[in-house]
């Protein structure tokens, strides 16, 4: 049986062992260079320390993957609008665990006070991610076209987002 649960120290190696796959053989993230665990545990203590989500998908001692979400930009009037970020262990997908992680990091960024959650993914050949976003609401806002170089190769980013709660119904409360 899947869990889903917020992450805990000890599930650093693992999640970094799923990044690093995706920073090495995917276009999903732009970075080059896989970063250590110690940089894994500074970027998922930062998330935390803003009192967003940090998800990760079990079965049993396994991690199958992990998602997460940080403030979309520094600057104040953005804060309440996050970006998501789900990576999957590569045995894991196609199992509906990006679905669930997913809907379950919306709720709980909901709670955390975001109004809007925003994907910005890599690589517009990226169906995986993009069909992941859409099954749970987000819809298409633009493509950002061949604004990364990776693999030899430009990328596209597509931008998808999807309202949480009241969204833009209402003004935030102080």
């Amino acid at each position: 049986m899947t869990l889903i649960r917020p992450s805990q120290p000890n599930d650093i190696p693992a999640m970094t062992a799923i990044y690093c796959h995706h920073v090495l053989h995917g276009t999903g993230t732009f970075e080059l260079e896989p970063p250590s665990a110690s940089e894994m545990a500074s970027r998922r203590a930062d998330v935390l320390a803003r009192g967003l989500p940090y998800l990760v998908a079990t079965q049993g001692d396994h991690i199958l993957g992990f998602a997460y979400c940080n403030w979309f930009k520094p600057r104040p009037a953005y804060r309440f609008s996050a970006e998501d970020s789900i990576y999957l262990d590569p045995n894991a997908q196609g199992l509906g665990l990006g679905r669930a992680l997913l809907a379950e990091l919306a709720v709980r960024a909901e709670q955390a006070g975001v109004r809007k959650l925003i994907a910005v993914i890599g690589d517009s050949a990226n169906a995986g991610s993009i069909g992941v976003h859409r099954s749970v609401g987000f819809s298409q806002v633009g493509i950002l076209k061949s604004c990364g170089w990776k693999f030899d190769q430009w990328r596209d980013v597509v931008m998808m987002d999807k309202f949480l709660g009241l969204g833009n119904t209402r003004a935030p409360s102080p």
